[in-house]
């Protein structure tokens, strides 16, 4: 049974309406068949489409900050390697001189 809606539900368009790797609108997080039919759909369905659109938002935004979080760890990784190159150098150097 379909709830009677007493507010209208706004379209959730930013008005950047770019599509992102997996289909959805980068600023709005709606599929292109949601954008096309938003002003056709009953009030019940664009309140279901915007929920969606706000779960998609936070896993895309929870996928960014892990990988953000991975590029932070790889890029010390690097700088502890250089530093351990420079330490087996070292090493190298007072074995030679002995």
């Amino acid at each position: 049974m379909k709830q009677i809606e007493f507010f209208h539900i706004e379209n959730p368009c930013k008005n950047i309406c770019i599509n992102g790797e997996k289909g959805l609108c980068i600023g709005c997080f709606r599929t292109r068949e949601e954008r096309q039919h938003w002003k056709d759909l009953d009030d019940f369905t664009k309140k279901q489409i915007t929920r969606a659109c706000v779960m998609r938002k936070r896993r895309f935004e929870l996928i960014k900050k892990k990988t953000s979080t991975q590029t932070i760890e790889i890029t010390q990784l690097d700088i502890f390697d250089e530093g351990k190159d420079e330490v087996q150098d070292e090493d190298e150097d007072q074995n030679q001189t002995n």
